[in-house]
């Protein structure tokens, strides 16, 4: 797809990845619905993006998002890119995990971008088009030890992902996911941890992290050439 004049929308655009991402579609001429939690610091980020429209939402909350997609629809009358980059980590032991926790996490990082999709789809059918971007994770494609419980949702979010791609082939949308390598965020400061433990052994990483905006590009690519995969790095497609 082609991004110049596009109606887009970045779900955790407040910081790392998703600013990033707001900041180059806009670039590129697209027209930005800025999605997170904070609408001070969207407002903020609005002020420097043309034609950018604020939306605060919780995208754990399913009244919020769908609350998000009538908001963006009702301003700018299509929406043709939705990606799905909110999300928040969490390392324990498969035996720490803390139910409550996991259930508040799989919120936000898998069913909110469900909902998100749902919602986009039905718009998107009438408009015989659109693109869908979800954001995945390398742990995703590995088994590392603490991180069962993050990575099991965004593999889930690809597998969706990938099976929702596979079911709306025919609809001229096309569904892909981004498996971004360890980024320079606030990701993993925010990541939820049971152990210092587990901090000090995520710090023993074999491939320096990527910046925010090469991600960022990374998205671009996929939006562009709606791939069905596109991974950070080519090493990383090996791991699956």
């Amino acid at each position: 797809m082609k991004i110049k004049n596009k109606i887009a929308i970045v779900t955790g655009a407040s910081s790392g990845i998703g600013l990033s991402t707001a900041k180059l579609l806009t670039e590129k001429g697209a027209k930005v619905a800025l999605v997170a939690r904070s609408k001070e610091k969207l407002t903020k980020l609005s002020k420097t993006l043309k034609n950018s429209l604020v939306v605060q939402a919780d995208m754990s909350n399913e009244i919020d998002v769908k609350k998000m997609i009538k908001k963006v629809y009702k301003h700018y009358g299509r929406i043709d890119i939705l990606i799905n980059n909110a999300g928040q980590g969490y390392d324990a032991s498969i035996t720490d995990i803390n139910i409550s926790t996991f259930r508040k996490v799989f919120d936000l990082d898998l069913v909110g971008p469900i909902v998100a999709m749902q919602q986009a789809i039905l718009l998107m059918r009438k408009q015989k088009q659109g693109v869908i971007v979800n954001i995945s994770s390398g742990t995703a494609l590995m088994y590392l030890p603490n991180m069962g419980a993050y990575s099991s949702l965004k593999r889930a979010l690809a597998q969706i992902s990938l099976t929702a791609r596979e079911e709306l082939k025919n609809k001229n949308i096309s569904v892909g996911v981004v498996y971004p390598y360890i980024t320079d965020t606030d990701f993993e400061k925010n990541t939820i941890k049971h152990h210092k433990q587990i901090e000090e052994e995520n710090d023993n990483i074999p491939h320096p992290p990527d910046s925010a905006d090469y991600v960022a590009k990374k998205i671009l690519q996929a939006i562009t050439t709606e791939k069905a995969e596109i991974f950070a790095h080519d090493w990383m497609k090996n791991l699956s």
